[in-house]
């Protein structure tokens, strides 16, 4: 049966209580505030595409924290004895694909795989901080953190801005620091007695970056092997007409990045010639100096004006309490009586600033967002065994994951955010050429877009056995599409509900013509099937064993089911395949002696108690949470499978979006008292700025668990299809009705939250 989302507009499915919310009082009630640096995490500025990460000084005086943007990639030195040629005709192995080769992009030259893999690699453009200066001309001291008292540090989340303050030798410091809204910049402003003294200044520095490491966090370059790049500075271009007194070069193998400063007028001076530090002094007496320093891939012409620190302020005062006033909020403390409300509302209001830094960008962001380059894979296939098991890594440093941009994105839709959710379709617009390249010609399927699960700005597919056998991440575009088309304003006229459909057309036909290819029609079973070989989302699995994985089948249910919805709505014709696919996919597996759902056809029977099963992603929840009521989902099934997952599954080494999955689950099989308590599970830790902890299995931070905890609290909240509105009765004086809290012990007010799909 054809499952058809019924299109509801943003006013009629949005949660809005009787009575305003103080948005302003709850948001700055949890500014963070420090007394030290953390080792792992910074404070961060920044806008979606650029981040400045920050220690206890507001600068990066004795942290090295990361400068990263979503433009700043470098490609290294080829392989010894390799070329342009070498890496462009890259081409791996081919595995059986039902009676047929088909090529995927691993098993190739290992020199030129690994290349590919660690390339491009992003940079840390970066490192800006205090110099603690001997005014009887001795140089820079040697100070340490310890040597500061006093510190307090706060960042004011309204506004997007940084205070630090601290005493050196009895004289106080203060330093604020703000991120531009529209570039690459940030805005100093330091003011202590030090400075007319000569005994404080700034310094920037220039790290050396590659793709050797197997993960760079919490830092990422290195600052000790200044030979391996260089740096080139120059004053003449403050011409009377631009601003910028000082421009540096930084060339790392044949990429070359540009930093400008304006400001107050300053001396600038570099260290050392083999080094790549430069110190820059207030050139006049005054108690005050404000810096603005800018980020870019190619040199600002000669007239640039940058805006002072004083407009960047104003800029982002204004962009900050817009995004605060004008998205969807949510309050679980005023009402509430359960003790964990504060804690619960400190995640949300910290996400809620995190996610707009690190993940509201033009594409598709890192699991660690802006912060640091932190991923590498560790698994590969043992072809003797049935099993995935942990192999020596190969680093894989900065990939963009597609099927993490689900948890990235898909909540801005809840809150109210169409704009930054906008940015999906521009992702897979620009990958869109590769995709089908991917599919039709590497890998001769005969119609249709494979989107990535690894990749880069580019949208090529990193090499790698699960980047190019994982596949739940296909049918990703027809939720994003869907979910854009649901945020349109109150009233919208058909003509922009047409234009929306019209616009998502061709990549909603490219994405549902590959799930009918994919699919394999099983002439002895007549069904069609899917893989082998394929990676399940638990990626822990033998990809040549593994067919029919059942939340795979029920996501390309929903996918192909919705295409077709699509298309229909503004009479395009509809491939006859996808229908004859989505009615004759293989029925979701069945353990033949427990009657649940298994995690694909044919797994072993007993492989609930095999640990190597159940120690990862439990995507089985999400055939009913994640997913809607899906056709070939039975909800009873469902609901005794997940069950069986709450009483089985290694709960100790899951991490992440794992916990949010599983209230998404709890939540739409009416247990809101689980749901809650999986979003505060003591595994699911956010530090003292909101940053989500990675864990033993990742670095921190796993940006994911940020973006799924606030979908699964819009879902709560803001309800989802076919909800019955009397589902409960606790929406009066003037709190939602917020159908997955519990009745007791929580009251929670909302304005601006849209309902799931």
């Amino acid at each position: 049966m054809l499952h058809i989302l019924v299109f509801v507009l943003l006013l009629s499915l949005s949660v809005v209580s009787d009575a305003l919310i103080d948005r302003h009082a709850l948001v700055t009630h949890f500014n963070p505030i420090r007394t030290a640096s953390s080792p792992i995490t910074p404070m961060q500025v920044g806008n979606g595409n650029f981040a400045f990460g920050a220690d206890i000084t507001g600068l990066q005086t004795f942290l090295p924290y990361g400068i990263l943007t979503s433009w700043g990639w470098k490609n290294d030195s080829f392989p010894p004895g390799k070329t342009q040629a070498d890496i462009d005709n890259y081409k791996g192995t081919s595995w059986d694909n039902h009676g047929r080769p088909v090529q995927y992009d691993f098993g190739g030259d290992p020199a030129v795989q690994q290349w590919l893999i660690s390339n491009p690699n992003r940079v840390n453009l970066g490192r800006v901080g205090l110099v603690f200066l001997d005014p009887e001309g001795g140089g820079a001291r040697n100070v340490t953190e310890h040597d500061l008292q006093e510190k307090r540090q706060t960042l004011d989340l309204w506004t997007g801005k940084i205070t630090s303050r601290f005493t050196f030798e009895g004289s106080e410091v203060v330093v604020t620091t703000v991120s531009s809204q529209s570039a690459s910049s940030i805005g100093i402003t330091l003011s202590s007695p030090l400075l007319p003294q000569g005994k404080l200044g700034l310094f920037v520095d220039f790290p050396w970056n590659d793709g050797s490491a197997k993960f760079s966090a919490p830092f990422v370059g290195r600052l000790d092997v200044p030979e391996q790049h260089t740096t080139t500075f120059d004053l003449s271009s403050a011409d009377g007409r631009g601003n910028v007194q000082a421009r540096i070069a930084h060339t790392l193998d044949s990429s070359t990045f540009h930093t400008s400063i304006a400001g107050s007028p300053f001396t600038i001076t570099r260290n050392s010639p083999s080094a790549h530090r430069y110190t820059l002094l207030r050139q006049n007496p005054a108690s005050q100096f404000q810096a603005v320093v800018n980020f870019s891939p190619s040199p600002l012409p000669a007239t640039t004006r940058l805006p002072s620190v004083s407009s960047l302020t104003s800029q982002s005062d204004k962009t900050w309490i817009d995004y605060w006033q004008k998205s969807g909020f949510v309050d679980v403390m005023a009402g509430s009586t359960d003790e964990r409300a504060e804690e619960l509302q400190r995640r949300i209001v910290l996400s809620r600033y995190l996610v707009r830094v690190n993940s509201a960008g033009d594409g598709p962001p890192q699991e660690s967002g802006l912060v640091n380059n932190g991923w590498k894979v560790p698994y590969g296939y043992v072809p003797s065994t049935r099993i995935a098991k942990k192999k020596k890594s190969h680093q894989t440093p900065n990939v963009l994951p597609i099927e993490m941009y689900f948890w990235h994105l898909a909540h801005f839709a809840l809150w109210s955010n169409p704009s930054i959710l906008s940015s999906s379709y521009n992702t897979y617009a620009s990958f869109l050429p590769s995709s089908l390249s991917r599919a039709q010609i590497q890998q001769g399927f005969a119609s249709g877009a494979r989107w990535p699960k690894m990749t880069d700005p580019s949208g090529r597919s990193t090499p790698g056995e699960i980047n190019n056998l994982l596949f739940w991440q296909q049918p990703h575009p027809i939720v994003f599409a869907l979910y854009e088309l649901r945020g349109l304003p109150p009233n919208s006229p058909k003509e922009l509900e047409l234009e929306v459909r019209k616009k998502w057309a061709p990549i909603i036909r490219a994405t549902a013509d590959f799930m009918a290819s994919f699919a394999f029609y099983n002439a002895s079973t007549g069904v069609y099937d899917l893989g082998p070989p394929v990676h399940v989302v638990s990626e822990d699995t033998a990809p040549i064993y593994t067919r029919n994985p059942a939340f795979e089948l029920a996501y390309w249910r929903f996918g192909l089911s919705n295409a077709r919805a699509w298309l229909h709505s503004i009479n395009e014709s509809v491939p006859s395949l996808w229908q004859e696919v989505e009615e004759n996919l293989a029925p979701l597996p069945v353990g033949k002696e427990d009657g649940l759902y298994a995690v694909y056809e044919g797994i072993e029977e007993d492989f609930w108690d095999m640990e190597q099963y159940i120690s990862d992603h439990p995507a089985l929840v999400g055939l009913v949470g994640w997913l809607p009521p899906t056709s070939g989902v039975d909800p009873t099934r469902a609901r005794l499978t997940a069950e069986k997952v709450w009483a089985k599954w290694n709960v100790s080494n899951c991490w992440g979006w794992d916990f949010p999955m599983l209230a998404l689950n709890a939540a739409r099989s009416s247990q809101p008292a689980r749901a809650v308590d999986f979003l505060l599970h003591p595994l699911f830790p956010f530090d003292d700025v909101g940053m989500p902890v990675g864990g033993v299995r990742v670095p921190t931070p796993y940006f994911p668990g940020s973006g799924a905890l606030l979908y699964a609290v819009g879902m709560m909240v803001g309800g989802w299809d076919g909800l019955a509105d009397d589902v409960d009765d606790s929406g009066k004086d003037g709190y939602a009705k917020a159908p997955a809290f519990p009745k007791e012990g929580w009251k929670v007010r909302a304005e601006g939250i849209l309902g799931a799909i």
